[in-house]
């Protein structure tokens, strides 16, 4: 975003850096419910997401784009498939981080800005330039190193990286506002989440039967996965996407962080030149879009 004020802009960076702590902080709320299977937590995730935006489009007065975007067969099209990839990257997600597997959560997000790259190129007829396809061809150098070394791809990065890629190349094509889109997807869910909740019986499957301590982290399942994304939403409206683009490496690197010198997770050579490659392939990424932010600059200044 272009001629921004500074008040905008501090607004802005605040926001940005609120989300992305907040999705890289997340395995500390999750594994709060040690004990609770991933698809369990899903569920909860899913109802308590539906209910907050619900009240949150009723407060805003948006309830009508919510039944517009349901009597809209196309969109609701596009967003059963934004639903089913959102959904499934939200289960491997929680199941990765209360299974040990955040540095491999951490790698997933890692790659996903040069996923959605590639995906721009092979479904949106985006070009990139030489530096881009070059960071694309190291990352893939890391990913074939990981292969080389350990006998097996890096499936759950390599799953989180897709899904979350494609899922941003769906909503792409389907023109509803993110609250709105987030209260379909997560109505789309709601009838699997409650039957799954009925048909597992888990001792943690009543909130009835649960302590007021339990039931209130489950309940929190809303805002953690509400809250990042409005605040993604004013940082992506009042920043520049370069800046944006910045950002969204603070949340792999606090979950990479947070797996080894908090829960122990081991990170062996092999896996910290995985690593590596990976940043490297991303400081490539981030030169050419500050070396193109500099020649929109200069060509603005020599249009004036």
């Amino acid at each position: 975003m272009q001629n921004q004020n500074p008040e905008s802009a501090a607004s802005g960076l605040l926001a940005g850096i609120g989300a992305f702590l907040i999705w890289g902080l997340a395995p500390l709320y999750f594994n709060l419910l040690d004990g609770i299977s991933a698809p369990e937590i899903l569920s909860h995730r899913s109802i308590w997401a539906f209910v907050l935006a619900l009240l949150m489009l009723a407060a805003m007065g948006k309830l009508e784009d919510l039944r517009g975007t349901l009597r809209s067969g196309r969109k609701m099209r596009t967003l059963l498939l934004s639903t089913l990839l959102i959904g499934s990257n939200w289960l491997v997600f929680i199941w990765a981080i209360t299974n040990q597997h955040i540095l491999d959560a951490s790698l997933g997000y890692y790659i996903n800005p040069l996923i959605s790259v590639l995906l721009g190129v092979l479904f949106m007829g985006e070009r990139l330039r030489p530096l881009q396809w070059l960071a694309v061809a190291i990352a893939a150098v890391g990913i074939s190193y990981e292969l080389w070394q350990f006998g097996r791809v890096p499936m759950i990065a390599l799953f989180l990286a897709l899904t979350f890629g494609f899922y941003g190349l769906v909503r792409k094509r389907a023109p509803v506002e993110s609250l709105t889109g987030l209260a379909v997807e997560t109505l789309y869910m709601l009838p699997l989440a409650v039957g799954f909740l009925i048909w597992t019986d888990s001792p943690s499957s009543n909130l009835l039967h649960n302590s007021w301590e339990l039931n209130g982290l489950l309940l929190l399942a809303g805002p953690v996965t509400l809250t990042p994304l409005l605040l993604f939403n004013i940082a992506a409206r009042r920043l520049n996407l370069s800046t944006v683009g910045f950002l969204q490496y603070l949340g792999p690197t606090l979950m990479l962080l947070l797996a080894t010198f908090y829960y122990g997770e081991p990170l062996s050579d092999n896996k910290l030149i995985t690593f590596a490659i990976v940043w490297f392939a991303l400081l490539l990424y981030s030169a050419d879009a500050l070396l193109q932010r500099r020649k929109r600059h200069q060509l603005r200044k020599t249009a004036l």
